[in-house]
């Protein structure tokens, strides 16, 4: 698992792609610009690990465009300390971010084949969840709520009222809403009951899954 002085050179050129697309937030550029994203792909896709672009990778998942995790991290205002629950591990890219911001993480992840490669491969790295779940994200994690912030990965036909509940007031919920594009949308609690909505234009993900325990 190399790092080499290229792979920083090329990451140096995403973090200045990246903040030409307008990301300005200092810790979220320096955590693009300090992750081997290469390590997180299959090897056959190392050239094209620094171009800001999505990738496949195993159980018909993708790996998300840099800036695309670069936007929802920005949006979901991390400080150090914030717990935060996300949806959909998948590689693991988008958890090492927020574990290199200082947020306590926990992360669920619907594809068997995905979490057991990633909840090896995370730790080898040096990034620690504070946990990796097997399960359905449409349900979010009661038993560790409330969060500061819940990050969904995946497209999102609808808004799981599970995960709403699961936010401490002031809390973020960022995810993408919508069937063949998404809308990402942005909500924080106000209130028990009470929560402004905010959308930021059109992404693609793929789909939110659900059913599994």
């Amino acid at each position: 698992m190399k790092d080499t002085f290229k792979h920083q050179g090329l990451r140096q050129q995403l973090v200045n792609t990246i903040k030409e697309k307008g990301i300005t937030n200092d810790n979220v550029l320096k955590a693009i610009g300090k992750i081997p994203r290469h390590l997180f792909m299959d090897s056959g896709f190392l050239d094209h690990a620094y171009q800001d672009k999505a990738f496949p990778i195993a159980a018909n998942q993708t790996i998300s465009q840099p800036y695309t995790v670069a936007f929802q991290t920005e949006l979901l205002q991390v400080e150090k300390g914030h717990k935060i629950l996300e949806i959909g591990t998948g590689s693991g890219y988008q958890t090492a971010v927020l574990c290199l911001l200082g947020a306590t993480v926990y992360s669920i992840e619907r594809q068997l084949e995905l979490f057991k490669i990633t909840s090896k491969f995370l730790p080898k790295l040096g990034y620690r969840p504070k946990k990796l779940i097997f399960g359905d994200g449409y349900k979010g994690l009661k038993e560790e709520a409330p969060f500061d912030s819940i990050i969904v990965t995946a497209g999102a036909p609808m808004v799981p009222k599970a995960l709403l509940g699961q936010l401490k007031i002031g809390g973020r919920l960022v995810i993408p809403v919508g069937e063949d594009v998404q809308t990402m949308t942005l909500f924080v609690r106000k209130g028990p009951k009470d929560f402004e909505q905010r959308e930021f234009g059109e992404f693609r993900f793929v789909p939110m899954l659900e059913d599994k325990n």
